[in-house]
């Protein structure tokens, strides 16, 4: 048998939750159950797609820790991430028990949200464990509490191990007559490798930034020459001059109209965009009236850098090539 524990508190090393589930982790072990612990805070970027780890689980505890409102935002997001990416024939037959402890008012409701959310997404809720704890070290050193959560861990283990079932709920049919979100038909192993692209920053990334250069070619395309999203991008586009191995990025934000325009070069290949760029090689700040004069080739590139009409930082040899990759003529 195999319990996952999912602990959506910051870790904090007076947070009661961890003791909860370090003593439910202690119990299953005794009964040689495997168990296998995900801190969520550990890592935020990952938790989309954490919901490939429940294939390997038959039970689950779900541990969030109430500090002011709510189960919490890395739990909501472990949730949301379930609903899109889990196999749902594998939830079906998973049991959650969630463990909720507040330092201040919402125990219940943290736990009845777990509860609520669990059998919406089709699983096997149990009833589980909440509290209000106001002095950590008197709630851990209680003895009578203490049975009270290693009976909660054998009542786990019971319903994994008797497959015991829940009788039916009105959540069940909110889920299958209401909740009807449209999504691709996707099988278990497409959603789980969906979840690993989203979790992927480089990748989502690399995808906004395509999407973003797409939609100005599509905007050219269709003839909307005045659209301020297109102004100056074609002057870049028809003066290009590529050098063999060049690559570097230009950010330029333009002060006066609150755009970034970015400028990514890789050898003859060139995408220019307005968007963020915040790890362009360089990153620059003028008006739209000096890039104006830059593009109609009554200034350069590094010559407004040395007037001072234009601020820079980064590589400043990349910054010297502007002008060579880019040839406005000069009136």
């Amino acid at each position: 048998m195999r319990v996952n524990i999912y602990y959506g508190g910051r870790g904090m090393v007076e947070d009661p939750t961890i003791y909860v589930i370090n003593k439910i982790t202690q119990v299953l072990q005794e009964l040689r159950v495997e168990v296998k612990r995900y801190n969520l805070y550990e890592d935020k970027q990952g938790i989309t797609a954490l919901p490939s780890t429940l294939k390997e689980a038959d039970g689950i505890v779900l541990a969030a820790t109430v500090e002011w409102l709510g189960i919490g935002g890395l739990m909501q997001q472990f949730l949301d991430a379930c609903w899109l990416y889990s196999d749902k024939e594998k939830m079906s037959s998973l049991y959650m028990l969630p463990v909720v402890i507040a330092s201040t008012y919402g125990e219940r409701d943290g736990e009845c949200t777990l509860l609520k959310a669990w059998e919406m997404l089709g699983g096997i809720p149990l009833n589980g464990l909440c509290a209000y704890v106001a002095d950590h070290i008197a709630f851990e050193t209680n003895p009578e509490y203490g049975r009270i959560i290693e009976k909660k861990a054998e009542f786990l283990y019971r319903n994994i191990n008797q497959k015991i079932k829940n009788l039916p709920s009105s959540n069940m049919a909110v889920k299958q007559n209401i909740l009807r979100t449209t999504s691709l038909d996707l099988t278990p192993q497409e959603s789980e490798q969906l979840s690993m692209y989203v979790s992927d920053d480089s990748y989502v990334k690399k995808q906004k930034e395509d999407i973003r250069e797409l939609t100005s070619m599509f905007k050219e395309l269709l003839g909307n020459e005045d659209d301020t999203d297109m102004e100056f991008i074609n002057n870049f586009r028809q003066n290009f001059k590529p050098l063999d191995g060049f690559s570097a990025s230009y950010a330029i934000k333009l002060s006066d109209t609150g755009k970034c325009l970015v400028i990514d070069i890789e050898g003859e290949n060139l995408k220019c965009y307005y968007g963020e760029k915040k790890d362009a090689t360089v990153i620059a700040s003028t008006t739209r009236e000096v890039l104006k004069d830059i593009v109609m080739g009554k200034k350069t590139f590094q010559g407004t850098f040395m007037s001072g009409e234009l601020k820079a930082k980064g590589n400043f040899n990349i910054l010297r090539t502007f002008d060579t990759v880019f040839r406005f003529d000069i009136i």
